[in-house]
């Protein structure tokens, strides 16, 4: 093994991270600002724009891998993101806080989560492999999902919402003394925020965006195909589960904690329901899609992961059927204990048992 190689590959796949980090904010930014000057309502923005941005560096990592051949990577950064998502950011978010779960949430979306993930393990188990097919219909039940969500939010909620933002925006423009930053980073933050009032500022930063979460996207495939075949000797979905999964999911981690430190538990929660769901209906229906007649394969590896999502899914549900309706701070040591156990079983398995 070349060592100065391998060094290389390390800090192109971090490199790669901060890309696909960085790139969703901006595109995030680019594409909530474009649509809050067409006076899109600030929910419609969270679940059509934000969830999408949130979603970007799975999305571009599918893309990349299927162009590329590597579908072992696609399956394994779905079901990797899920679970790190579940047992990770939520159960971070949990001990930091408790997270309320709104009705609407039990009884619709988190269902629909169990159901759509056991679809995804029922879909590659028999044959082995997602059709074109079948990557259609997880993308039209993303475009109904995304629909009737939309059109429940503008019949039941468009009155407040758009009170909500009209305040918004009077706040920030009610003409009131600017306060001139010190620091350099501080002028820097004060600067960016001030040109996003500018419509080509904001086309700029999402092509921007986008660009930088595929160029990442390029180098996180590649950096992880390099290490799990050459350094570590291991297959590429075990890197997909772990290395490349926690990367894709920084965008959710970075959210939901930072949503949970402030108080707004209720964007902890959709964050992560409504990023699960896309993973597996918008990223692998589109991983199925442009893997074209080859199909996208899905190994024991993606079978065991598929199967540990669907159990968080269930656990999520379960936790948040008590009398406070909310995810405790026992819930979220329960999520974590499980990711460690998890992760302990896929490398006692590769090493030891070798049960793939």
């Amino acid at each position: 093994m070349n060592v100065g190689m391998a060094i290389l590959y390390v800090v192109l796949l971090l490199v790669g991270f901060v890309l696909l980090v960085k790139g969703a904010d901006f595109f995030v930014d680019g594409a909530a600002g474009i649509a809050k000057k067409l006076r899109v309502s600030s929910f419609i923005i969270g679940v059509t724009v934000v969830a999408l941005g949130t979603s970007a560096p799975e999305m571009a990592v599918t893309v990349i891998g299927a162009i590329g051949g590597e579908s072992g990577i696609i399956v394994g950064n779905i079901t990797g993101s899920n679970i790190m998502n579940i047992f990770l950011i939520l159960g971070v978010s949990a001990v930091i806080c408790k997270l309320p779960v709104e009705k609407s949430t039990r009884i619709i979306d988190l269902p629909f989560l169990i159901i759509i993930s056991a679809l995804f393990v029922i879909f590659g188990y028999f044959g082995g492999t997602f059709a074109w097919w079948e990557g259609l219909i997880l993308l039209l039940l993303y475009c109904a999902f995304m629909g009737y969500t939309i059109m429940l939010a503008t019949k039941q909620k468009k009155a407040q919402l758009e009170q909500a933002t009209a305040v918004s925006i009077t706040d920030a423009n009610d003409g009131g003394e600017i306060q001139t930053p010190s620091g350099f980073f501080e002028k820097l933050k004060f600067g960016y925020e001030r040109l996003q009032n500018k419509v080509w500022f904001l086309i700029v930063i999402t092509l921007v965006g986008l660009g930088m979460v595929v160029g990442g996207a390029e180098l996180v495939v590649m950096s992880a195909k390099y290490i799990a075949e050459t350094v570590f000797k291991i297959p590429t979905e075990i890197v997909a589960l772990t290395v490349v999964a926690f990367g894709t999911s920084l965008p959710e981690l970075v959210t939901s904690v930072s949503a949970a430190r402030k108080g707004d538990v209720g964007i902890a929660t959709g964050n992560i329901i409504g990023s699960n769901i896309a993973n597996i209906l918008l990223i692998g229906g589109l991983g199925a899609v442009c893997c074209g007649s080859s199909g996208l394969l899905f190994t024991t590896e993606g079978f065991i992961s598929g199967l540990v999502a669907l159990f968080a899914s269930v656990l999520i549900f379960a936790s948040c059927w008590g009398k406070s309706k909310s995810i405790g701070r026992i819930a979220g040591i329960i999520m974590l204990l499980c990711l460690a156990a998890y992760y302990v079983f896929i490398f006692l398995n590769f090493y030891i048992f070798n049960l793939y």
